[in-house]
């Protein structure tokens, strides 16, 4: 199964172009050789940046070695080295310009440019943040120039009615297609639910996120995923600031239509697997640990203890000693339908989930030596 590297850069936000790395698709493969990417960087003729974008765009497919770290098989080098045009094709493919440069290809000023993008006609690929941490979008070279093939009318004369209605209202679409292009190439480089819901969710605030996923403990699991799923250089702060800013939807057709499309990969995932959940699986026994009588496994601590039993169950030591009936069948709530996270602290204390600490401190107070005896280290 693939399993998506999400690694930190400019299509994510960094300070600097030479910091531009994007997502990339791994596909766990031990046996042909391989190479780093840096070094498949060098030996394509590319720099670091525009391999990574590459990556991207998928043009260069990236593997996973057995330390899961990306890596570029030789498999790949010599189908990316036997095509017609190499290296000067693949360099124009991950080619990026400006709004100076880009104006400069349309034969335009870079106002013009300018308003060209904020309407909609351009896409960003890219973004960087500048020395002011103002960001600095960037368009692939070859876009910029099919727009003079595809809509030369956009480039003399007046604008048309609805792109001046756009600018006039203030619009700026260009971090909206930066996301929608962003969202739908990470969507594509990977087949896992969790790993996609992940993606999808990164497009929402935490408050719109928590209305559609009301399950703590499904937040939390394709919060852990898209984290684990992070490689490669991460950028600045103020870079991963700019990125999660960029990412949230804050248009209500765009937040709705997000909405959507993370409910249909939430249903997904959970038909595949559901979100583990606290209790499901036992604590692992720690190496070497010394037998723990049955009595008072409940007093001990989790170190060597037997683990605590989920929500309607009981330990072997209370099944041994407790004369009451048995106790009622576990029940499991639906992913969709989980309680909320106190009411599950509530009914786990209920049912001797948890120890509680002593009500009163001078319980406690009796119980400690005095000073000047042999523990008098407390």
């Amino acid at each position: 199964m693939a399993t998506m590297k999400v690694p930190a850069g400019t299509a994510f936000g960094v300070e600097s172009r030479a910091e531009e790395v994007t997502g990339s698709a791994t596909v766990r493969d031990d046996v042909a050789p391989a190479v780093a990417p840096s070094r498949a960087a060098t030996e394509l003729g590319l720099k670091r940046r525009e391999f990574d974008l590459a990556v991207h765009l998928g043009a260069v497919r990236v593997r996973s070695g057995p330390d899961g770290r990306p890596r570029v098989h030789r498999e790949e080098m010599d189908r990316l080295r036997a095509r017609d045009g190499f290296p000067d094709e693949l360099r124009a493919l991950v080619r990026t310009v400006g709004t100076a440069e880009g104006a400069r290809l349309l034969g335009i000023s870079p106002v013009r440019f300018t308003r060209l993008a904020r309407a909609g006609c351009l896409t960003p690929v890219a973004f960087y943040l500048n020395r002011y941490r103002a960001v600095v979008w960037v368009y692939l070279a070859r876009e910029v120039e099919a727009l003079a093939v595809r809509s030369p009318e956009l480039l003399v004369g007046n604008s048309p009615p609805w792109m001046r209605d756009r600018l006039e209202s203030g619009g700026d679409w260009r971090p909206r297609n930066w996301r929608s292009r962003r969202i739908e190439r990470l969507l594509a480089l990977t087949e896992d639910p969790w790993l996609r819901v992940a993606v999808v969710a990164q497009s929402l605030d935490p408050v719109q996120l928590a209305e559609v996923v009301d399950d703590p403990y499904e937040r939390a699991h394709f919060a852990r995923v898209g984290r684990e799923a992070e490689s490669g250089r991460r950028g600045s702060v103020a870079g991963r600031e700019a990125m999660a800013r960029l990412m949230h939807a804050d248009e209500p057709d765009e937040i709705l239509w997000r909405r959507i499309s993370l409910i249909a990969e939430l249903d997904a995932a959970r038909e595949l697997r559901p979100a583990p959940r606290p209790g499901e699986t036992r604590w692992p026994e720690p190496v070497g640990a010394p037998a723990v009588p049955a009595a008072s496994a409940r007093l001990s601590g989790p170190p060597g203890a037997q683990p605590p039993s989920g929500p309607g169950k009981t330990s072997p030591a209370e099944e041994s000693q407790s004369p009451v009936a048995p106790p009622a069948p576990a029940h499991r709530t639906s992913p969709g339908a989980s309680a909320g996270l106190l009411a599950r602290l509530r009914l786990g204390a209920a049912r001797g989930l948890g120890l509680r600490r002593p009500r009163h401190r001078a319980a406690v107070r009796r119980t400690r030596p005095r000073r000047g005896g042999p523990d008098k280290g407390w």
